[in-house]
């Protein structure tokens, strides 16, 4: 079994919050990240230009649930490397969470679980995709 087409840094991560629009002013108005796109009213993307934050609505509104992590992404440089990382870890037994899809914003993904039960994306995202990173 070949390995696909290198992955392309770890710049997508996902978190839940318990305030998003605090947390958006954060790091909008202060870290100088800019809105790459809302998909709803509970879910939003920031960026600084080579990289993906999500930021969704915690489901937990008690904030009791400290697990904040929701996943994160590893970005591929071409769509159809998520379709050849989907077989590839099929075929090396990892236990793979969904099918690849094609996402509102032109991105293409999945999701798997590392060993310890982490969820782990593969992401094709026009934004950050193909910007190879020495």
């Amino acid at each position: 079994m070949q390995r696909p087409a290198p992955l392309n840094g770890m710049r997508h991560i996902a978190l839940q919050v318990q305030d998003l629009e605090a947390c958006e002013r954060f790091y909008v108005d202060l870290l100088g990240m800019r809105l790459l796109r809302r998909a709803h009213a509970d879910l939003v993307y920031l960026t600084l230009g080579n990289d993906n934050l999500s930021l969704s609505r915690a489901s937990d509104p008690t904030g009791d649930d400290p697990q904040r992590l929701d996943h994160f992404g590893f970005v591929v440089d071409r769509r159809e490397d998520v379709d050849a990382w989907h077989a590839y870890l099929r075929e090396a037994g990892v236990v793979v969470n969904s099918a690849p899809h094609d996402h509102g914003d032109g991105g293409r993904s999945f999701y798997c679980l590392d060993p310890d039960g982490n969820s782990v994306q593969p992401l094709y995202h026009p934004s950050v995709s193909g910007q190879r990173l020495s």
